[in-house]
């Protein structure tokens, strides 16, 4: 058996996790608003016409945050016609999707949603084609109290207290010529920073994200967010990253490798950010709100894309339908943010329901997990406190793209208020099983509660409307804790989450 060795020290802490890192987006594309969160003639609709079955698994997902409404949408979204009585809102053409958007649900019914769904959102305004003044209108309609026109419209429309929307998203994917309003670094940035400005005017207690490069192999990143940020520094809060992988050509070594390249993306956001720090002699710290990732390929290799008829009113698109693989790489991107939760505050599964989702709806039928809700759901409910900085001696393999791979992927988090240490860990070997000698220096005294294994027989697996329990965890984990050393073997190809809690005397 292959064996690797992991060193945690309570000392070599990485950073503190901001429960944000797990947050998710949803976005008015395809199927996840209408017939996802919304369906009102569905059997388990609310009064609201929210689907109350979807609303159970978005709770138990422990989302803390939701960007919405959008993503491309949101370049081309006028915010006043999803406001005000739903009889008198306009049906119109949206082009980022190509559908019709009914304007149903808009910003007050999903502020509603959140509350239901024990989350908060995270707002994002229109920099495409709109700018400064749209922007300005809806802070003060969500979060001034009263005695003005948005704000005096927002209580016409039936909510007497201000939303207090905190974070907010200055646009988005701006650098993507297929965006809608696509501007230049300098165009953005100054837009950016002169609607931030009047933003923060309005509500000083808001915090800002400046929309970072589109990917890691967009030709003019990193430059972009150097000049955005030069432009915008002082004002914001955060800068955006969005990543998307894909396996088309069906090679698992290399595919569950790429959160490697996740975490180099990060790194050089971060250099670029603290180049543009130095530059400024400033003494603020900009973060990073990772507010886009997940897999995504299946649905337009598959052809499901192209058999969406344009301009319908429900389009059904992007909806994957994912495989246990993808489940792995998804618990490899989680272990790389928390790797660097430093500097990543704030993160995106991009998006929520239906479309690139972990929760599939079937339009007047059930709603169920994909594979890929269940790492995600590990990290969100264990994943807090501290996370540990692995020192890792793991056997390695090249792939196409990737050498010196570890076959262990793994962090640690402590939560010091509840005395539980929990170990995510990920076993990229496809053949064989790993014993992971775990040492964890400064930690006395605490016993296995449990240890989680996700593990399929088909790695190409995956749950369906029909078997909606086909690859589902389990907690017959083989570890054992002797002192402060912890040993458990990983089975191939699979996320572990592992649990300690100190012995009560």
């Amino acid at each position: 058996m292959k064996k690797t060795k992991v060193l945690y020290d309570r000392e070599f802490v990485i950073g503190q996790v901001d429960k944000r890192i797990y947050g998710s987006f949803l976005e008015h594309m395809g199927r996840a608003i209408y017939t996802g969160i919304y369906e009102p003639d569905h059997p388990q609709a609310d009064e609201m016409g929210f689907r109350k079955d979807v609303l159970e698994l978005v709770r138990q997902l422990n989302v803390p945050i939701v960007r919405y409404p959008g993503g491309n949408f949101v370049s081309g979204y006028n915010w006043e016609d999803g406001v005000g009585p739903k009889e008198k809102r306009p049906r119109r053409l949206e082009l980022a999707w190509r559908a019709i958007e009914t304007n149903e649900v808009g910003v007050n019914e999903f502020i509603e949603w959140a509350k239901r769904a024990n989350t908060s959102v995270m707002m994002t305004v229109n920099l495409g084609t709109r700018g400064i003044d749209a922007a300005r209108n809806l802070v003060e309609y969500c979060n001034f109290p009263g005695g003005t026109y948005y704000s005096d419209l927002r209580r016409q429309h039936g909510y007497e207290q201000p939303h207090n929307i905190k974070v907010w998203c200055l646009g988005n994917e701006m650098d993507g010529d297929w965006q809608i309003g696509h501007k230049t670094a300098h165009e953005y940035g100054r837009i950016a920073r002169e609607t931030a400005k009047v933003m923060k005017w309005i509500d000083p207690t808001i915090k800002l994200v400046a929309a970072g490069s589109s990917g890691p192999k967009m030709p003019t990143f990193p430059e972009w967010e150097a000049i955005v940020l030069d432009h915008t520094y002082d004002l914001v809060d955060y800068v955006s990253l969005h990543v998307y992988y894909g396996n088309p050509e069906k090679d698992t070594k290399n595919f569950v490798a790429k959160s490697l390249e996740m975490e180099e993306f990060i790194k050089t956001v971060i250099s670029t950010i603290d180049y543009v720090k130095a530059k400024k002699r400033s003494k603020k710290v900009v973060n990073i709100s990772f507010d886009e990732w997940n897999v995504w390929y299946h649905a337009h290799l598959e052809g499901k894309d192209q058999k969406a008829e344009p301009w319908a009113q429900i389009r059904a698109i992007a909806e994957e339908d994912y495989v246990f693989e993808d489940a792995i790489l998804v618990g490899c991107m989680l272990i790389a943010l928390l790797k660097h939760c430093d500097r990543v505050k704030m993160a995106c599964m991009a998006q929520l329901v239906n479309v690139i989702a972990p929760i599939t709806t079937v339009k007047g039928g059930i709603a169920y997990r994909q594979v890929i809700y269940y790492p995600f759901m590990h990290a969100a409910n264990y994943g807090h406190g501290v996370a540990l900085l692995p020192k890792v001696n793991s056997p390695k393999y090249d792939s196409k793209d990737f050498t010196d791979v570890p076959y262990i992927e793994t962090v640690a988090t402590y939560n010091e208020e509840k005395d539980e240490i929990t170990v995510f860990a990920v076993n990229r070997d496809l053949e064989e099983e790993m014993q992971v000698e775990f040492k964890l220096d400064g930690f006395e005294g605490f016993e296995v509660v449990e240890h989680i294994v996700y593990e399929s027989d088909d790695i190409y697996k995956g749950n369906t409307a029909e078997k909606p329990d086909n690859v589902v965890p389990h907690k017959g984990g083989n570890s054992k804790i002797e002192g402060n050393v912890l040993t458990s073997i990983l089975p191939k190809f699979s996320w572990n989450v592992i649990r300690l809690k100190k012995k009560e005397n």
